[in-house]
């Protein structure tokens, strides 16, 4: 808080002070009767005693605004992804929030606690000094109490913080990525984790609650048995005759006002224990960004081995100690089943950790796993959106035959993600049937169809969380062996190895720490891991550099063999795997579009073709540019990206 103002508030405590002497004093004339003409002045001085109160309270709350204000800019500015996001927005909002006691209630109450009782305790004196010292001695007890009760408070508010900052870190990264975890059937296990960790705020918040309530019981009778102190004395002196009665009334009227200002601290002490903590935070949150301004968020390796699998790393446990640096703010997100979360010390939820309680035995695979690629149709479907003239989809038909690979071609806006979102039950059709083997989508059970299909987005959601427990979101019940052979098979396992951890390295948020086309091979490592009958992918090598493109194209080969497949491409290497090839234009699949392989994927003059890998032919062709020649390093390990659209079948997309 800048000094100018602190200076403003002590004069605005000075004034308190000395109208509370003034309003005693008037008071105290009028009841003993000696001047019948103060009644005006009380009047003028109880109410300028609430203007001063009032504008008193308007100037913290100002300063208040303008501090948060100065503090949420100067961390919007200075964001980076060293920080989880959801983490991160609660300091934004609620964190922010919570300032506003400490900053317009605790701390002017703290420069009120400090002016008024002594001005007030001069004039107790001056009118009894018995009084005067039982209250000197009295005063400090409240202050003690409210301190060691106090450090209870911040303990239990530390604790209540970090839980509120859990809950809406987690929150965030399900809402994010709950297309993943609903196509991958870890929605219902998603929802116990929130009611877990919303339930630990909850127990958290009530703990708080009462030492606040204990505490406010604790200086209201320290007050009570002071005032007491002070009143029995007095009164039996005055029936003595030994003191007046205008000057006891004077004793009587300000001993309450003495103990007021440090009553009230303490209880501003618990409206602002929070605001403490997250000033706290937002101070370590802006040095750590001054300090580390230029230095590169890396992902680095936490402890994350899988329950019942043994760890993955090919590092000793010790490399964690000696990484330099983390990603992201918390323990890694994992998969698990929730225990509730431990007392003292408090730390952050596990949330997503793969456990042995969420693992089968070899003889308890799925069902799904059994599945033989189904055949699905499309007949006359037709989706709209709201607010959109034209339908995503007009009247489409096609069939994919079990085992088949389909591309589906087309420019942005073509209806291609639609299409696939349609076959992920994400969106239902306005007109015709979606058919699986025969029977309507609408009529069959659309968690049990999610689980017969393996997904990689154009942008898989990574969580963080180590890579091997991003790999087992596929299957849950699979052991390192499998994850190890999954990752082979996706082209990953070199990169993943190379890692400071390997296989559990913690990643940060959105999978930070490796390049775009690391993300797509650990969601197809994923997708190899899920061993369903079904694989959708959309747009998997789109802004991926040529020798990443190669990867994927080479793992993709590998996993739609033998299984029906629905692929969204822009670029000649991945619909070079497809048996078929369909063009989408305006929501409509064009007449004739069903196109063969060889034909399709070979690419026009001035197009760019990549080995698609795995028993695909390598084409060669005219370029009427140059493609820029890969580093003799792995691309992947900068994460660089190639942006040059392609053209398939006239269309041209971007990335």
């Amino acid at each position: 808080m800048p000094r100018r103002e602190r200076g403003r508030w002590a004069l605005y405590a000075l004034a308190q002070a000395l109208l509370i002497i003034a309003q005693a004093e008037l008071l105290a004339r009028t009841i003993a009767g000696l001047d019948s003409g103060m009644l005006p002045w009380l009047a003028g001085v109880v109410a300028l005693r609430a203007v001063v109160t009032r504008a008193f309270g308007a100037a913290a709350r100002r300063a208040s605004i303008a501090v948060r204000q100065d503090l949420g800019g100067r961390l919007v500015r200075r964001a980076d992804s060293r920080r989880r996001g959801g983490e991160f927005s609660t300091l934004l909002t609620q964190g922010l929030a919570a300032l506003d006691p400490y900053l317009s209630g605790y701390l002017p109450q703290v420069v009120t606690a400090v002016v008024v009782p002594p001005l007030v305790l001069i004039r107790i004196g001056m009118a009894d000094w018995i009084s005067a010292v039982i209250v000197v001695a009295a005063l400090p007890l409240i202050p003690v109490f409210g301190a060691l009760i106090g450090l209870r408070t911040r303990e239990l508010t530390d604790h209540r913080w970090q839980e509120l900052q859990r809950l809406g870190g987690h929150f965030r990264d399900v809402l994010v990525g709950l297309s993943t975890l609903r196509v991958f059937g870890r929605t219902d296990h998603q929802a116990l984790v929130i009611r877990d960790i919303a339930e630990g705020h909850r127990r958290a918040t009530m703990g708080a609650l009462r030492v606040a309530f204990l505490s406010s019981l604790v200086l209201e009778l320290v007050c009570s048995i002071t005032v007491a102190l002070v009143a029995v004395p007095i009164g039996l002196r005055l029936i003595a005759g030994d003191v007046d009665l205008a000057p006891a009334l004077v004793v009587l009227l300000l001993t309450p006002e003495a103990l007021l200002p440090v009553r009230a601290l303490g209880t501003r002490f618990h409206a602002a224990a929070e605001g403490m903590t997250v000033a706290d935070e937002v101070r370590a949150v802006l040095a750590d960004q001054s300090a580390g301004a230029d230095e590169p968020a890396t992902a680095v390796s936490v402890s994350a081995g899988s329950a019942g699998s043994g760890r993955l790393s090919p590092r000793e446990d010790g490399a964690a100690a000696g990484a330099a640096g983390r990603v992201g703010v918390g323990d890694p997100v994992r998969f698990d089943d929730i225990d509730p979360p431990p007392a003292d010390p408090p730390q952050p939820a596990d949330r997503l950790r793969i456990t042995a309680s969420d693992r089968r035995r070899p003889d308890e695979r799925r069902e799904s796993d059994r599945d033989d690629p189904p055949e699905i149709r499309l007949e006359e479907v037709t989706v709209r959106f709201p607010g959109r003239d034209r339908p995503a989809l007009d009247r489409v038909s096609l069939t994919i035959a079990p085992g088949e690979r389909l591309a589906v071609v087309g420019p942005s806006g073509a209806g291609k993600s639609t299409l696939l979102h349609l076959l992920l039950g994400f969106v239902t059709p306005d007109e015709g049937r979606v058919l699986i083997d025969g029977v309507d989508l609408a009529d069959q059970d659309i968690a049990r169809w999610r689980g017969r299909i393996a997904w990689t987005p154009q942008q898989p959601h990574l969580f963080a969380t180590s890579v091997a427990d991003n790999i087992r979101l596929g299957s849950p019940e699979a052991g390192a062996d499998q994850v190890r052979a999954a990752a082979a098979t996706a082209e990953a396992a070199g990169f993943i190895e190379a890692l400071p951890d390997g296989y559990d390295t913690v990643l940060g948020e959105r999978g930070a720490g490796v390049s775009a086309g690391q993300r797509q091979r650990i969601a197809l490592a994923r997708a190899f891991l899920r061993a369903a009958p079904v694989v959708l992918l959309d747009e998997p090598t789109a802004r991926l550099d040529l020798r990443s493109e190669a990867a994927v194209v080479t793992a993709a080969a590998r996993l739609l063999a033998d299984r029906t497949a629905l692929l969204v491409a822009h670029r000649p290497a991945l619909a070079g795997i497809a048996d078929r090839v369909v063009t989408l234009t305006n929501g409509r699949a064009a007449d004739g579009a069903a196109t063969p392989r060889a034909e399709a994927a070979t690419p026009r003059p001035g197009e760019t073709a990549q080995a698609a890998g795995a028993g695909a032919e390598t084409r060669r062709v005219e370029t009427t540019g140059r493609e820029p020649a890969p580093d003799s390093s792995d691309p992947d390990a900068t994460g660089r990206d190639d942006r040059s659209p392609a053209r398939i079948g006239g269309a041209e997309a971007g990335p």
